[in-house]
């Protein structure tokens, strides 16, 4: 396994500054970047080797967008899942895994081998312990695996399917769990603490060689950890809010993160003018191709 990785310094690729840029997912089948923003209730696709950049409008705040073997994606509403068709930019409704807690929405997801969906819920507020970790199930209902925390991040699956990372993003812990063939959790262990003062864990991802890439959201850096917890590599960023990356190109060795500008005064935007921007840089690992969804969608 590798340690030392990065070999490019990050640069904005796309000039949004957007309030909440998430969700970034390379998508093979038409060799795009997909990604959201939440609070503008926007779905977003980029082609590097065009240059092209296309945008839909969603009907709420969406959290994620990722492809269903079926076609189309299925995206994390306000609402609930929804399948959404880029073809016609229709959204139509799945499931709503929590229809009680309207102050909820769905933050972020991921999907494993085994073409199962995996996403987390939050309080919309930021301050309620409401959020956790879903999985969809093959009969279209959601299953509820992780404790109750305010802003979940995550999930994010190892390469052998047998591990699952999950953020507690304002208790600064990464979790793991052991994943059964039937899909629950089991053996949650704290994997990563973040300092105090060191930045807020937002959205995972796991690389090729099993190392956890962790975003953090207040600390202008992106972290790769060793399966092991150790920190072998930092990434600084010319913003401080990053939530997310993904890897993509042909050879998934192009690195993509979304970042935020939505906690920025007036003139803190205008010192970080790239703040809200979608970044890539380079590295010598290869990332995980993005598997489709093929349960329950």
């Amino acid at each position: 396994m590798t340690d030392k990785v990065v070999v490019s310094a990050p640069e904005s690729v796309w000039g949004l500054a957007a309030p909440l840029l998430e969700g970034p997912v390379w998508v093979e089948r038409d060799a795009a970047l997909w990604f959201v923003d939440i609070k503008s209730h926007r779905i977003h696709r980029y082609d590097p080797a065009t240059g092209d950049k296309q945008s839909w409008d969603a009907p709420a705040q969406v959290g994620f967008a990722l492809p269903a073997a079926s076609g189309g994606f299925v995206a994390g509403l306000q609402t609930g899942l929804a399948k959404f068709d880029p073809a016609d930019g229709s959204f139509t409704p799945l499931v709503d895994p929590e229809p009680g807690l309207p102050g909820n929405r769905l933050n972020d997801g991921t999907v494993d081998s085994e073409g199962r969906l995996w996403f987390g819920t939050m309080d919309d507020g930021e301050s309620d312990a409401s959020g956790a970790i879903y999985r969809l199930a093959a009969d279209g209902t959601c299953v509820a695996s992780t404790p109750k925390v305010s802003i979940t991040n995550g999930p994010a699956v190892s390469p052998d399917g047998k591990t699952l990372y999950h953020v507690d993003t304002l208790g600064q812990v990464i979790y793991a769990c052991d994943i059964a063939a039937d899909g629950t959790l089991a053996n949650p262990r704290e994997f990563v603490r973040i300092a105090e003062g060191e930045g807020f864990p937002d959205g995972p991802c796991v690389d090729s060689e099993g190392y956890v890439w962790v975003s953090l959201y207040a600390g202008s850096a992106v972290r790769r950890y060793s399966p092991a917890g150790e920190l072998v590599e930092t990434v600084p960023f010319p913003v401080d809010a990053i939530t997310k990356i993904a890897f993509g190109g042909p050879d998934l060795k192009t690195v993509y993160a979304t970042t935020a500008n939505k906690h920025l005064s007036a003139e803190d935007k205008a010192a970080r003018p790239t703040s809200g921007d979608l970044f890539s840089f380079r590295v010598t690992v290869a990332g995980q191709p993005a598997p489709l969804i093929r349960v329950g969608a």
